[in-house]
């Protein structure tokens, strides 16, 4: 049985709080005459009001899988060498039979088992705060909430697919688990969720990644991981890129080629990915269905849902759920991805059949991209400098269910530190994009007079991105951005077989 963690609580005593919805770290104040007991739940010691009218938040038991309420499903991955859909069996040297299946399933909701709400129940439910703080340095008449998944033993949301994804493949006896990694943050879950299950782990990081965050790798390694730099020459795949480009920062589409080489030799060892596929967007929506639920205990309706995205399963997460609701008529908000300007998949790639990794060796899959063999600048968000968008996140936003921009990386970490400096909470590069956009849209409604209520996708903290937050503070980071002809020439590369697909 999971844990179930008390969820209601206020800060201080309730004659002074008096403001239904005021929060500390995920524990919410409710306006009540009923007595106070002291509870610890999820990190957050705070004086609870008890009310049998309020139930505690569980953990879901499902996850949600938006392609069951779509009208128009998405299209489908195409095999790399026949161009035709992907079989079940053509996944088979990477995947599980229990993914492959969750990765092709049009099941509206496929339980989560036992052992992985065990596990969940160590950080999950996590914590919906009111960043009043925040608010009342933009003198914004908005409400902002944000979901906060840093409090993950990764420090991020990518446990929330980790521990599933190993789960599975424990379950059919596999030994070994590969995978790639941008900023550590997957790298770091995936070593830890093997550490769990008893799997080896071997992980490919983005050398540009790999050199700014030492301490992510020893993360990994601290969990039992062996990492490698990426391109390395482990494998074919990154001696090519090495023979081209010796100094080259790597990018997640060649660490992906590495990873995926050594699980296609190896029968015991199999391939993990932390974003883009269906089934970790799918294994992501428990956070969206919390947040459902603790939108509703605050009484408020998100007037505009904002993420991060760089492949896309931790917006999906947070949305997904909304959507859903939102195809019901129930509720309409507006979804906004938000993408780095040097990585700009959404606002700048096009809408193709392409690649996910730079070698070629994944299936095709219809997604925005800019190219399977784009080498984005090395800015910090290392987890969002990949080519292509998550397809299933790529279909809905061509079917106008929501929208996406691209903001320079000194605005986002401007806006770290204004969040820093009034809710305590360093954030981690990605989410400083998620942070940036909140704070153009509060200070719209400042100009406005709009109280609208704002949800964003606080996705994981920057205890070990320091060195980023060094050279803004220190005045040595600029926008790095694209070359048009660089996208341009990635772009040509796109298998021509299929690119005539691409409107269809």
């Amino acid at each position: 049985m999971a844990k179930q963690s008390f969820y209601y609580a206020d800060p201080l005593p309730l004659s002074r709080t008096q403001v239904k919805g005021e929060q500390l770290f995920g524990c919410s104040a409710f306006k009540t005459k009923t007595k106070h007991l002291r509870l610890l739940s999820n990190g957050c010691r705070a004086r609870a009001a008890w009310n049998a009218d309020v139930k505690p938040l569980e953990i879901p038991r499902q996850w949600y899988n938006l392609i069951a309420d779509l009208s128009v499903k998405p299209p489908p991955p195409l095999h790399p060498k026949t161009f035709e859909p992907i079989k079940p069996e053509d996944l088979s040297p990477l995947f599980p039979d229990a993914l492959i299946k969750q990765e092709a399933s049009n099941d509206r909701f496929i339980d989560i088992p036992d052992e992985v709400l065990d596990i969940y129940g160590l950080w999950r439910p996590t914590p919906l705060i009111r960043a009043k703080r925040l608010e009342k340095l933009l003198d914004t008449p908005a409400r902002i909430y944000y979901k906060y998944e840093g409090v993950s033993p990764a420090g991020s949301h990518k446990p929330n697919t980790a521990v599933p994804q190993v789960y599975y493949n424990a379950q059919q006896g596999i030994k070994k688990i590969v995978t790639e990694t941008g900023a550590g943050q997957w790298g770091s879950s995936l070593a830890f969720a093997c550490s769990l299950f008893g799997l080896d782990c071997e992980v490919w990081q983005v050398r540009a990644s790999f050199d700014q965050k030492p301490y992510r790798r020893l993360m990994m390694e601290t969990w039992g991981a062996k990492v490698h730099p990426s391109p390395s020459s482990i494998t074919e795949a990154g001696r090519k890129i090495l023979q081209m480009d010796p100094s080259s920062p790597g990018s997640l589409g060649i660490a992906i080629s590495e990873a995926v080489e050594v699980a296609a030799m190896n029968a015991d060892t199999k391939y993990c990915l932390g974003s883009v596929l269906n089934h970790v967007l799918l294994h992501q929506t428990v956070i969206g269905e919390e947040c459902l639920k603790q939108m509703e205990a605050f009484g408020e309706t998100p007037d505009i849902i904002i993420g991060c995205a760089g492949g896309g399963s931790n917006l999906a997460g947070l949305s997904f759920p909304f959507i859903r609701e939102k195809l019901s008529g129930k509720i309409n908000p507006v979804i906004r991805a938000v993408e780095p300007a040097a990585c700009p998949s959404l606002t700048k790639g096009v809408y193709s059949y392409d690649y996910g990794d730079t070698a070629g060796m994944t299936p095709l899959m219809k997604m925005h991209t800019l190219g399977h063999d784009f080498i984005p600048d090395p800015i910090h968000a290392g987890g969002l400098r990949y080519h292509g968008m998550a397809p299933l996140l790529s279909h809905v936003y061509e079917l106008g269910h929501m929208e996406a921009i691209s903001i320079p990386q000194t605005e986002c970490f401007q806006g770290a530190i204004q969040f820093a400096r009034s809710e305590g909470l360093i954030p981690a590069p990605e989410p400083t994009h998620a942070i940036a956009a909140t704070i153009r849209e509060a200070l719209r409604c400042k100009e406005t007079g709009e109280a609208k209520v704002i949800l964003m996708a606080m996705c994981g903290h920057g205890h070990f991105d320091l060195t980023a937050y060094e050279k803004y503070l220190q005045g040595n980071m600029v926008d790095l951005s694209f070359e048009e002809e660089n996208i341009k020439e990635s772009l040509a590369k796109i298998p021509k077989a299929v690119a005539s697909s691409q409107n269809n």
